[in-house]
């Protein structure tokens, strides 16, 4: 009897340590990853939510697109968070070579078509809606400043006039762009060929010959100051179009014949002028229009913080989130195991299969620390690092991810580790500072080198291969006192 009462309290002493071992030994879940963290036992280490507050605010310093950039052509008509936006493009095109004739005696050239054709990299937004583009002559009054780039969201500042369209509007069907294009010439994809009147093809195969217009660069410029592009913003539009202006699949194409020795023999040929890199003058402008939307009523324009339930990010030009974690400056010394600061998309049930979907989020968000003394961003210190790889996306965060949550499936989300950002703060009392939120084009912020090697800050540019293209991407988020989709920082910690 005694034997068999103790083998039984042995069997629940084992029982109940295999329960405490397996408490002991859980190791918690981490939104990023990157590493091991202890096990979350409620005695030894502990975890907790530090609350944030939020606010949106406005893009409104300049943001350029750069002639090696995408450029940005369309508009949004339907986008009931965010709002309107018109893109449109400004452009020169060069002869091959100065001076300049169309092959073949004048006299026998017969001319046949002049197309503007553009490379076409992809949409953003809804291509069952067509576009409905119109390509017109810049004026002499305004030509195009070769090096100078313009303000993306201040057309105001620099305007360009139009001298009058080229052709008639043309729709495009942004499915068929992909399509490929086959003849003599072009045995290509991803086009979108526009063909301009027949006089214009006659001032540029017969009008403008070697005497005149094609003497050389600077002469051809009082004759035709580029292309501008424009889109009908009256008529449904949901998208924005990637067109690269420096690659092959961009040209303005003179289609010809002629007979330079007489011969009855005549042949269709081809000449094209082509986008310069590094000569040729271009703007992007992009527009956007907030009026009636629902950010509209969420846009912080004082000076004054407050905390608002719905934050909202845009690709630039657009809007940003301000964040300020209070509790962080009180906390006491402690081991921070992890930190992280969360944020997730709060889905528009309203257009959840529609205009959700088309209007996807950023891929990619930059955490900053926004100094008003100063009026510009630095990097979160010790966590966003730089090599000679770039920024260090992957171990800090930032790229979106999709998860289930809340009821649902897809859910677009963010996460950033700050646990060295929190480490200094809590042991050696480092500033605790205001944070921002943005969806980077082309970007630069100011870069110090981690703890203890600690530099002065030196400018380091972001483009649009480590953030994002221009105008692509919108996000509603929860802030800081969301019910269900609440921004948090999370502690993962150990005291000491």
């Amino acid at each position: 009897m005694r034997l068999f009462s103790t083998l039984r309290n042995t069997f629940i002493f084992c029982i109940i340590s295999g329960f405490l071992l397996a408490g002991c030994t859980r190791i918690t879940s981490t939104e990023l990853g990157g590493g091991l963290i202890p096990p979350i036992d409620g005695v030894l280490t502990k975890d907790t939510i530090l609350d944030v507050t939020t606010d949106t605010y406005e893009e409104l310093d300049s943001v350029r697109i750069y002639k090696s950039d995408v450029h940005v052509l369309g508009a949004i008509t339907n986008d009931p968070i965010f709002g309107r936006t018109s893109a449109s493009m400004y452009f020169e095109v060069t002869p091959p070579v100065f001076p300049f004739a169309i092959p073949g005696n004048k006299d026998s050239i017969v001319v046949d078509s002049a197309v503007l054709v553009l490379s076409y990299k992809g949409f953003y937004g809804d291509s069952m809606q067509p576009l409905r583009l119109t390509v017109s002559e810049i004026s002499q009054s305004t030509r195009l400043q070769r090096n100078y780039s313009y303000p993306v969201n201040y057309p105001a500042v620099n305007p360009i006039s139009l001298a009058g369209p080229l052709a008639s509007p043309v729709t495009i069907d942004i499915r068929r762009l992909g399509d490929s294009v086959k003849n003599r010439y072009e045995n290509a994809k991803n086009q979108i060929r526009i063909r301009l009147r027949n006089d214009v093809a006659q001032r540029f195969i017969k009008t403008y010959d070697s005497t005149n217009a094609y003497k050389s660069d600077s002469l051809f410029k009082t004759y035709f100051a580029g292309f501008a592009l424009t889109v009908d913003q009256s008529a449904p539009a949901n998208a924005l179009l990637n067109i690269n202006l420096g690659d092959t699949n961009t040209k303005f194409a003179l289609y010809y014949s002629s007979s330079s020795t007489g011969a009855t023999k005549r042949d269709t040929a081809v000449a094209y002028f082509s986008f310069n890199t590094l000569t040729s003058g271009d703007a992007n402008f992009v527009t956007r229009n907030r009026a009636g939307s629902q950010v509209a009523n969420y846009v912080n324009n004082t000076s004054t913080p407050r905390s608002d339930s719905m934050v909202y990010v845009q690709a630039a030009p657009g809007t940003f989130v301000r964040i300020r974690i209070p509790g962080l400056a009180s906390l006491s010394n402690r081991i921070i195991h992890r930190a992280e600061l969360i944020a997730e998309q709060i889905p528009d049930d309203a257009n959840l299969l529609t205009i959700d979907q088309q209007m996807s989020p950023p891929r990619y968000l930059l955490l900053s620390v926004f100094k008003p003394t100063t009026n510009a961003k630095y990097n979160v210190p010790n966590d966003y690092t730089f090599s000679q790889e770039g920024p260090n996306i992957n171990d800090f965060g930032g790229r979106l991810f999709y998860k289930t949550t809340q009821g649902y499936n897809r859910v677009a989300s963010y996460t950033f580790n700050l646990s060295r950002y929190v480490q200094g703060i809590v042991s050696r009392k480092d500033t605790s500072h205001l944070l921002q939120l943005s969806a980077p084009v082309n970007d630069s912020l100011f870069y110090t080198n981690p703890y203890p090697q600690v530099t002065a800050p030196a400018l380091y540019y972001l483009n649009p291969s480590v953030g994002n293209d221009p105008a692509m991407g919108r996000v509603r988020l929860g802030g800081g006192t969301h019910s269900r989709f609440r921004m948090r920082l999370r502690l993962v910690f150990s005291r000491i």
